[in-house]
């Protein structure tokens, strides 16, 4: 893997701690490991780990991996769609989308199960997420697409970079939300210190990102139900525009309140962020198409009690 870019950054900051924040899936310990095997250079020069980088240097890195293969699993599948090129998948809570390199990280994922599925599966981007187009989070339920072939993971590509893609989602967040419609605008990257989290204040590599949501409903006048629409498809965009507004979604791990967390699962069982992603639509073999499909139970459970209907 050969990675070129520029510093963005408003301090001077140890390079194995800047690329350990900005690359999730990698660690700290890794980094220094590739930068001790002059894998990585800065301004053109080998480097050694505990040097300072500032904003504007230029980064290059290539990275020889050994990787361990990706296994097949059982693991039932809630397919909503199929066909010889797509698959659309209505993924559960709790499960990650492809393999990540911590402990225990290639098994038990989204990859996995469609790896027992089929062995049609596009090959372009990382070895480690055949047919992978889009992510959702681990705690993040709802409709994800999957290529099974090289030509549609890139016309799949195409119409997401060219946000022709729209992505719809249910959340269900602390507080009550006066404004019936918003929108917000703003820049998110890396945490400058905190490499499991994204946010808009100054963030590592930022890009801008667009989030749009309507209130549907209230919970107990102390929950507010949203319909989210995505114009931008930044790491953990929804999770960080809401917890920046003060406004978290209910068992939010990272950006959530742990008192209101604690007091959701006291009244509804519920124990992972209220997070779901409910209609795409997009144009698949020159014709419009729309997919919608329900909430997973845990969250249903909720929703219903007030009957709402979505």
């Amino acid at each position: 893997m050969n990675y070129n870019f520029c510093v963005y950054s408003d301090k001077q900051i140890r390079v194995d701690m800047y690329l350990s924040t900005l690359f999730q899936d990698f660690s700290r310990s890794f980094i220094q490991k590739i930068i001790d095997k002059w894998q990585v250079k800065v301004n053109s020069q080998e480097i050694k780990k505990n040097i300072k980088i500032k904003n504007k240097d230029k980064i290059e890195i290539s990275i020889v991996i050994t990787k361990a293969k990706v296994e097949a699993e059982d693991i039932e599948l809630d397919i909503v769609y199929e066909d010889e090129n797509l698959i659309i998948v209505n993924k559960d809570a709790g499960i990650n989308t492809h393999p990540v390199p911590w402990e225990e990280g290639k098994r038990w994922t989204l990859v996995n199960a469609l790896l027992h599925h089929t062995k049609n599966l596009a090959t372009i981007g990382w070895e480690e997420r055949p047919g992978i187009v889009h992510r959702l989070d681990k705690d993040t339920s709802g409709l994800i697409m999957i290529a099974k072939n090289d030509k549609m993971m890139k016309y799949l590509q195409d119409i997401i970079q060219r946000r022709e893609v729209d992505k719809y989602y249910i959340a269900i967040v602390a507080w009550k939300f006066n404004d019936k419609q918003f929108k917000i605008e703003s820049y998110i990257g890396r945490h400058p210190t905190d490499k499991i989290k994204m946010t808009t204040k100054n963030p590592i590599n930022p890009k801008i990102a667009i989030t749009n949501w309507e209130v549907l409903w209230y919970i107990d006048w102390k929950y507010s139900v949203l319909r989210i629409k995505l114009e931008t498809g930044r790491t953990h965009q929804i999770r960080v525009h809401l917890s920046s507004i003060w406004f978290p979604i209910i068992w939010d791990k990272v950006y959530g309140d742990s008192d209101i967390n604690r007091e959701v699962m006291k009244s509804y069982w519920l124990t992972r962020q209220a997070l779901h992603s409910y209609k795409l639509w997009f144009e698949l073999y020159k014709k419009r198409v729309e997919f919608i499909w329900e909430l997973k139970d845990d969250m249903k459970k909720i929703v219903m009690i007030w009957n709402i209907i979505l």
